[in-house]
Order: C-alpha cells, then structure tokens, then sequence
C-alpha cells in the first residue's frame, strides 16, 4: 500500500479499497464521493478547472495555484497545451467558451444575490480554481455551491 492511499484511508477513514477513489484527492471530487453534489455537477467543476487553466495559460494569464485541480494535472503532464501555438481561430474559440461559463456564474450571483452564504461564483472559483475544502463550509454554502455547479452543467451541457 503507497503513503497516499495509507493516508486517504486514515485521514477520511474509508477502506483501502475506497481510498484508492482519485476523487479524495480534491475538494471538489471529495464533495462528489461524499454525495454533496452529483456526478454531472462534479464533471462540469473538472471541465470548468480544465478550461480555467487553458484559457489562463494561452492568455498569459498566471495560473491557479497548484493545489488545484487543473494545476495538478499540468504539473503531472497530464494535461496542457500542445507544443504548437494555438491558431488565432482556436484562440477565439478558447476565449468565447471561457465567456460563457463566467456569465453564466454571474448571473446565479445575481439571480441569488439574497440568499444567504457566499455567492456562487466566489464558491465555484474556490473549490475548483484553488482547491478549498468545503468542510467547514455552511449549508448555504454548499447550496450555493451547487447553484454555480448546475449553471456549469448547463453551460457545458452535462
């Protein structure tokens, strides 16, 4: 057995065989594993984080920390961009994909802007972008949360 998965089975005491689940190893995958959200708001969190850092790394832009889910995956080489520069069409398309998933949680802050808890993009943004645990996060929260997740699933027709 690794340290990680020793680790995993200690920390959020589940069987060595749950530990082995790669969702406890982010904020947002643990909310998935644990049944706070489901499995298409979970997804449309990993697309939104996917295409956080892509649309960062070809604008120059600096990119999330690298506790987060996106930037796990670069550092690992898991994911990146190719060798090649992208092509101005690609740009454009990277840049109006990444518009619409923004909007879309702005516009769940202002169509929620009364309840109570955090707004929805700040929420996303934070378990997604740099890997907050939500554990002592708020019911409301979590709602709110689920809010800007369900907008994403939306956006990316999940």
């Amino acid at each position: 057995m690794s340290d990680a998965l020793d680790a995993r089975r200690r920390h959020y005491g589940v069987s060595i065989k749950r530990a082995r689940d790669e969702r406890l190893g982010s904020a947002l995958g643990r909310l998935a594993f644990t049944n706070l959200i489901s499995n298409d708001q979970h997804e449309a969190g990993r697309v939104f984080g996917e295409l956080y850092q892509r649309h960062h790394t070809v604008m120059g832009l600096p990119a999330p920390t690298p506790r987060s889910i996106a930037g796990r995956l670069i550092e690992e080489g898991i994911m990146g961009l190719s060798p090649t520069e992208p092509t101005l069409d690609q740009i454009e398309r990277l840049r109006r994909r990444f518009r619409e998933a923004p909007a879309a949680l702005t516009e769940c802050d202002r169509t929620n802007r009364f309840d109570p808890g955090r707004g929805p993009s700040h929420l996303v943004h934070r378990v997604v972008c740099t890997d907050e645990d939500t554990l002592c996060w708020s019911n409301a929260d979590i709602a709110n949360l689920r809010v800007g997740l369900n907008a994403l699933v939306r956006v990316f027709r999940i």
